[in-house]
């Protein structure tokens, strides 16, 4: 049996909710607050702390507009967004075939 190592997961997408909003946000150029509050079925408070986080870590972008006469929320992911994403899922592949960890 070979010695295993696990890489490192980013902390901030072993959320589940907000790695829920960052998989929303690679499918489209942006997601509006209430269409990720629809779709990951989380709390209005609990949503606006995850997206919070991830604005501070750089990770999304949010553009706060109006439509109409009602405030809007619009969120993108950014490159480090992308980035970080596409590295934390490299990651979880690793643990899943560890044969390709070098």
């Amino acid at each position: 049996m070979t010695d295993k190592v696990f890489l490192p997961l980013d902390p901030l997408l072993s959320n589940e909710l907000r790695l829920g909003i960052m998989s929303i946000l690679t499918t489209a150029e942006y997601a509006d607050f209430t269409y990720i509050k629809n779709t990951t079925k989380a709390t209005s408070g609990n949503l606006s702390i995850q997206i919070d986080k991830l604005e501070k870590a750089k990770y999304i972008k949010v553009k706060k507009t109006f439509k109409g006469k009602m405030p809007q929320t619009l969120c993108s992911i950014t490159p480090t967004g992308t980035q970080a994403l596409a590295d934390h899922v490299k990651v979880l592949r690793s643990y899943l075939n560890m044969d390709t960890i070098k």
